[in-house]
């Protein structure tokens, strides 16, 4: 069937678009790429994207990032999250929670509380905000993540993004604040492998930061993370940050 004049100015125009975006790519391939941390040596080296980190950062005012509080139930992680994420907003920051209790409805839905669903658990949620940061979005995530190790990997796949916080809370305090029985369905074994009772949980050894909320009233826990975001995150700090990611 012949085609049309219009139709075949409109194929030229599509293939002159190809070639163009083909040697944007090509262009761009390994420099504008954005990488948060180290990856094994597969040949991966970065998100492809005709975006910039540093356009990214202009446009934003501040880099992509990872805050991720973790702390016993109870200890105001997501409270403190969502006040946080409000305030950043507000400064017109690109920022959003990724809930533990959330995404284990979505993406997490499979997994249980063994030792090795917990580690899948983490890993999913760190690809996703490691993902998200380099996109220049602020990831807060809050979830109880019990494990070093689990912790220490996302760190390792983020790089300069992580940001570990640590909601020190006691468990004590944390029960005390338990509207819905955890605590008191897992000293009774209703709840298997409870955190802080039938399962353990490792607090950070070097966390960025420490929010006490045992002490620390709501209002100022919040404001304890979004000082520290702005400290970390806002464009004038994240300066030398940059250089060294372009220039390695």
């Amino acid at each position: 069937m012949a085609r049309t004049k219009a139709e075949f100015r409109l194929n030229l125009s599509f293939a002159s678009w190809h070639e163009d975006i083909a040697a944007a790519l090509v262009a761009v391939r390994g420099r504008s790429c954005y990488r948060c941390g180290p990856r094994p040596n597969d040949g991966w080296t970065g998100n492809l994207s005709l975006i910039s980190a540093s356009e990214r950062i202009a446009r934003n005012g501040h880099r992509g990032g990872i805050l991720w509080l973790t702390g016993l139930s109870g200890s105001g992680k997501s409270t403190v999250s969502v006040g946080a994420e409000r305030l950043l907003f507000d400064r017109g920051w690109q920022c959003m929670v990724l809930d533990g209790d959330t995404l284990r409805h979505g993406v997490c839905s499979d997994l249980g509380y063994s030792p090795a669903d917990r580690h899948e658990n983490i890993r999913r949620i760190g690809e996703l905000a490691t993902v998200l940061a380099s996109g220049g979005v602020i990831c807060i995530c809050a979830l109880i993540s019990p494990y070093r190790v689990d912790r220490g990997r996302v760190r390792e796949l983020a790089g300069e993004a992580f940001h570990e916080v640590w909601m020190s809370a006691d468990i004590q305090v944390c029960e005390g604040r338990d509207p819905k029985g955890l605590y008191r369905r897992g000293r009774t074994g209703q709840l298997a492998d409870f955190t802080g009772i039938a399962a353990p949980y490792e607090p950070p050894e070097r966390p960025e930061l420490v929010i006490d909320t045992g002490r620390m009233t709501v209002a100022q826990s919040v404001a304890a993370l979004t000082d520290y975001a702005v400290r970390v995150f806002a464009s004038v700090s994240c300066e030398a940050s940059l250089q060294r990611q372009t220039s390695s």
